[in-house]
């Protein structure tokens, strides 16, 4: 506003707005709206959203409008993780209100929520949908039991083979029952990653 004013040779706020107004333009939905654009100027990318330096606008105008926009389209709906990584903004005590003003549904999914349609029908296909991308997602496999857990992680110090099925067939010459897909679920969980032929624990 002050570098608005200053260009415009005047102290008032509302000759200000008055010239926004006639010329069209948009507000930021980031730092509390202080910023403004003309609606010519923004080249919005697939999900709405223009950024320029730290400020952010959507073609929606303001979050509440662009979050039940971004809800209601989504197929399978929207976790608050998802909608914040779009958004790069915290969004969470807008969907509260979204919700409490039924902008916006609200699902438990597995402890969960997922933000739905307001529509009740759209909502429960939305929730269906999220239901069928998890049922559809492979189970992850569970870490070893700690003393198994531990013989793994010796076994990568100590042998020369540090290849997930090469550690397999070692613990199996010592009587130790253990997959390969366990022992690279064990590699994941601890950063190990393979380097110049050898497993090694990858650099932060």
């Amino acid at each position: 506003m002050a570098v608005l004013k200053h260009a415009l040779g005047t102290p008032s706020r509302t000759t200000v707005f008055r010239v926004l107004s006639s010329a069209g333009y948009l507000t930021s939905y980031s730092h509390a709206g202080r910023y403004y654009t003309l609606r010519g100027i923004p080249q919005f990318d697939e999900a709405g959203i223009w950024a320029h330096g730290e400020a952010l606008f959507s073609k929606d105008g303001t979050l509440r409008a662009t979050i039940v926009r971004m809800v209601g389209e989504s197929p399978a709906g929207n976790t608050h993780d998802e909608l914040q990584a779009q958004l790069h903004l915290r969004v969470h005590d807008t969907l509260l209100d979204l919700v409490r003003d039924y902008r916006i549904g609200r699902a438990d999914l597995d402890r969960r929520y997922l933000y739905v349609s307001s529509d009740k029908t759209a909502g429960k296909e939305q929730v269906a949908q999220r239901r069928r991308m998890l049922a559809a997602e492979p189970s992850p496999v569970a870490l070893p039991e700690p003393n198994l857990l531990i013989e793994i992680l010796l076994a990568v110090i100590h042998q020369s083979e540090r290849e997930p099925a090469g550690i397999a067939a070692a613990l199996s010459r010592q009587g130790q029952k253990v997959s390969r897909e366990q022992i690279e679920a064990v590699f994941a969980r601890y950063g190990l990653g393979k380097k110049k032929g050898a497993w090694k624990r990858s650099q932060p």
